[in-house]
């Protein structure tokens, strides 16, 4: 039986369903005109936000920036209605609209954005992935970076040059950037079909991960952990063998923060970690915990260090960087 609250929920976005496929309707005829598509938007989202809803996202997202609090199933319907004008108009167009969507500040804003990135990508992609480095880079919570994660999946899928752009996020100093790479990882088996997904192993997302593994912040911890789940759909094995030798490396140097990613990756798995493989990490980990102010021992973070003083070159260096690794990718 349903709680009340679910009740209630359910009752509201049943009742204002067809409110939501009218904004989109009427948004579909605005898409060429992003500061009035923009306005509406504004309104409808308004007249279609639940306040109960808005102050408990606010609770379990604290931090996270303005919202208007509408539920996703109402979010979804605006979209549904228009996806298909969407694919009709330009990418030029779409992405005009996609620029001017992220000027807001409310997070809602941010999806219709995503959605007209989808129409970009495939056409203008590197038009496309300029506004999302921007995205990535303004990225101050984890929905954020989430969100906007399965546009970096897609973008690689496209081009395998791409890997390049998570490549270098390993290094900011910025804790929702070093998110994306494990957020995108994770992303990526879920968008080709389930017989393909072997294929990806072909990416070397497993070192990746290693590279990073080690980090003490709290949410790019959860996104490498998030990701190694994820990769059992790719490479099993692969991620068996990185589970039980980072665990080696972990008990020897008394790692909590690796410790913590080979723990939280063991858990809730549809294909899960054989149970003698599980066994021989869990003794090995037997007294590795992370303690309060532990630093970030990743290889990247040690890299990163090195370069402490220099932020003021890091834009140019990270372009130059992102410019060798594309020419070595596409020999």
């Amino acid at each position: 039986m349903a709680s009340e609250v679910t009740a209630r929920a359910q009752a509201l976005v049943a009742g204002r369903l067809p409110q939501a496929r009218g904004l989109g309707d009427s948004l579909a005829e605005l898409i060429d005109y992003p500061e009035e598509f923009v306005a509406a938007l504004r309104d409808g989202l308004v007249t279609l936000a639940d306040e109960p809803y808005r102050r408990e996202q606010e609770r379990v997202n604290p931090g996270s920036g303005m919202i208007f609090g509408v539920r996703q199933p109402l979010l979804a319907a605006v979209m549904r209605q228009l996806k298909q004008p969407l694919s009709e108009t330009s990418p030029a167009l779409a992405l005009n609209l996609a620029e001017r969507l992220v000027a807001e500040d409310e997070r809602e804003f941010v999806f219709f954005a995503h959605m007209a990135l989808s129409r970009v990508l495939p056409r203008d992609p590197e038009r496309a992935w300029q506004l999302m480095r921007r995205m990535a880079r303004d990225a101050h919570d984890w929905i954020s970076v989430d969100s906007l994660a399965p546009l970096f999946a897609r973008g690689i899928l496209a081009e395998r040059v791409r890997w390049a752009e998570i490549e270098q996020l390993v290094f900011s100093a910025s804790e929702w950037e070093r998110r994306m790479p494990g957020a995108t990882i994770a992303t990526l088996p879920f968008e080709v079909p389930r017989e393909q997904r072997k294929e990806l192993s072909a990416l070397p997302a497993l070192a990746l991960i290693r590279t990073e593994i080690g980090d003490a912040s709290e949410t790019v911890r959860k996104a490498l952990s998030w990701a190694l789940r994820s990769w059992r759909e790719v490479d099993p094995r692969g991620v068996d063998d990185l589970l039980e030798s980072e665990a080696r490396r972990a008990s020897e140097t008394n790692d909590g923060n690796r410790a913590w990613v080979i723990r939280d990756a063991m858990k809730e798995q549809r294909t899960p970690v054989p149970q003698p493989v599980q066994a021989r990490i869990r003794s090995l980990l037997a007294g590795v915990r992370r303690a309060a102010g532990n630093q970030s021992t990743s290889e990247a973070a040690q890299i990163a260090s090195r370069f402490v003083g220099l932020e003021s070159l890091s834009d140019e260096a990270v372009r130059l960087q992102g410019q060798r690794q594309r020419m070595v990718v596409g020999r």
